[in-house]
C-alpha cells in the first residue's frame, strides 16, 4: 500500500507520469490504463489510484498525438465495464456469506444498502462513477445489495461510457491549453473537488434533515 505522499503526488503529477510511462512502455502504455482503470473500479482495495485526472491526463496526450483517442475511448470504456462488473459480482458473493453478527458488515447494514439501491440504485451507479473513492465502493454495494444484474449492467455501461468519454474528451479539447498545462496540479485539484460535490450536497441536505426532526415536538 502506498503511503499518503506517494498518493498525492501521483494524483497532483500524473500528467508526468503518464507521460514518464508511454516514453518507457510506448504502446503498452494502453494495458497499463486498461489495468489502472480495471483495477479502481474493480477492486475495492484500490480506490486511491487516480481515475479523473489519469483519464483527463490522457485524453490531453491524445491531442498531441502521443496517444490515440479512439483506441483509449474504446479500451478504457470496456475496462470501467469489466470492472464494475467484476466488483459486483464479488459483493454479491461475499455478501451472501457474511453472517448476520459479522463485526465489520451488520445485517442491518445489508438491509438498508438493499433498500437504499432499491429506490436509489440506477442513479448512483451512474453519479458514482464522477466520485472518487465512493465510484470504487458502489459497485460493490449494489452486489451486496443484491441489485438485479441486468439492471445493474444497464447502468454500469452507460454510466462507464459517460464517464470515460467526458473526462477524457475534455483532457482532450482543454489539457492542452498552455494555461492548463501550467496550472495543472490545480487543475486536478478542482477535477477531485467538483466530483466530491455530491457527497459534499448530500450531507449537508441529511444534516438538515436530522436538524429538523431533532427540532419537532414529541408526538405525545
Amino acid at each position: 500500500m502506498p503511503d499518503l505522499k506517494e498518493v498525492i503526488d501521483l494524483f497532483l503529477h500524473v500528467d508526468r507520469h503518464l507521460a514518464e510511462i508511454v516514453e518507457t512502455y510506448q504502446a503498452g502504455t494502453y494495458g497499463i490504463l486498461f489495468a489502472i482503470i480495471f483495477a479502481e473500479t474493480g477492486l475495492v482495495v484500490t480506490p486511491f489510484l487516480p481515475g479523473d485526472s489519469l483519464l483527463f491526463a490522457a485524453g490531453a496526450l491524445a491531442a498531441r498525438d502521443i496517444l490515440n483517442l479512439g483506441l483509449l475511448l474504446v479500451l478504457l470504456s470496456v475496462a470501467a465495464i469489466l470492472g464494475d462488473a467484476v466488483n459486483y459480482t464479488v459483493g454479491a458473493t461475499l455478501g451472501r456469506r457474511i453472517s448476520p453478527d459479522n463485526r465489520w458488515i451488520k445485517k442491518e447494514y445489508l438491509d438498508k444498502t438493499q433498500a437504499f439501491y432499491d429506490k436509489h440504485g440506477a442513479k448512483t451507479i451512474v453519479l458514482a462513477r464522477f466520485v472518487p473513492i465512493v465510484r470504487t465502493f458502489a459497485p460493490f454495494m449494489a452486489g451486496m445489495g443484491n441489485m438485479s444484474y441486468t439492471r445493474f449492467a444497464i447502468y454500469n455501461i452507460s454510466g462507464a461510457v459517460l464517464w470515460i468519454f467526458s473526462m477524457t474528451i475534455a483532457g482532450y479539447l482543454f489539457g492542452g491549453l498552455p494555461i492548463v498545462e501550467e496550472y495543472f496540479s490545480l487543475v486536478v485539484l478542482g477535477i477531485v473537488a467538483v466530483s466530491l460535490l455530491p457527497i459534499l450536497i448530500s450531507w449537508i441536505q441529511s444534516r438538515r434533515a436530522a436538524a429538523r426532526i431533532a427540532a419537532e415536538p414529541p408526538v405525545v
